[in-house]
């Protein structure tokens, strides 16, 4: 099961949500959140699965509540996955920086907040694979690689460095296997090493790592 939180301080928007997910099977809601420090409260007496987070929220927003969240060591197995209004909403730079998962438009349809829900839990991939790509992007973009990270590129094994770029360009576990002529045991075993390596929660983190020491740059 699935145990999920959904936070928006539009309650139709936030019970729509709630709604859709507690009516799958395989999938709970365990709670709403009006604010970003209502969420924080929830996760830690609830420990989730995943946050639905909305970025604009009162009181405390949902990048601080985040933050909060991610760096919380007894929380770490909890997921952010964004809801946003824009695709490329500024807030959502930040919100990579902050831990978040994915990311999703809160035009989306059912059964896409359904899978995005399963993704994130899984934390296999990546959602909106074409929208996460145009974020991450313009987030490189904005920051430009820090030279000091790329040294964490030194730990890595040329296969790695391998998946590692081919994650940042959006490929599945499936995907890279086909790619690499290998297993998809295999690649797990390679994203486990560079999750580990890196000091990263998950796919998306590993993504930001890319693009930040330079091993891959927008457009690519």
């Amino acid at each position: 099961m699935i145990n999920v939180v959904v936070a928006d301080d539009q309650a139709l928007v936030r019970r729509g949500f709630a709604a859709i997910l507690d009516s799958t099977d395989g999938i709970t809601v365990v709670g709403e959140a009006e604010h970003g420090a209502e969420a924080v409260a929830i996760a830690v007496r609830d420990r989730p699965d995943v946050v639905l987070m909305d970025v604009r929220m009162p009181h405390m927003d949902g990048l601080e509540a985040t933050r909060r969240i991610t760096s919380d060591p007894d929380l770490q197995a909890v997921r952010i996955l964004i809801l946003t209004t824009f695709d490329l909403d500024e807030y959502v730079h930040e919100a990579l920086c902050a831990g978040a998962s994915g990311f999703l438009l809160k035009d989306t349809m059912p059964e896409e907040l359904i899978h995005a829900v399963r993704v994130i839990a899984e934390g296999e991939a990546l959602i909106e694979p074409r929208i996460t790509r145009r974020l991450i992007a313009e987030f490189a973009r904005q920051r430009g690689p820090k030279v000091a990270d790329s040294g964490a590129l030194d730990l890595l094994t040329d296969r790695e460095r391998e998946v590692l770029e081919l994650i940042a360009r959006g490929l599945s576990n499936t995907e890279i296997a086909d790619e690499l002529y290998v297993s998809q045991a295999t690649v797990k075993t390679h994203v486990g090493r560079l999750l580990m390596k890196l000091a990263a929660r998950d796919r998306a983190q590993l993504v930001v790592a890319a693009y930040e020491a330079g091993l891959v740059h927008p457009g690519t």
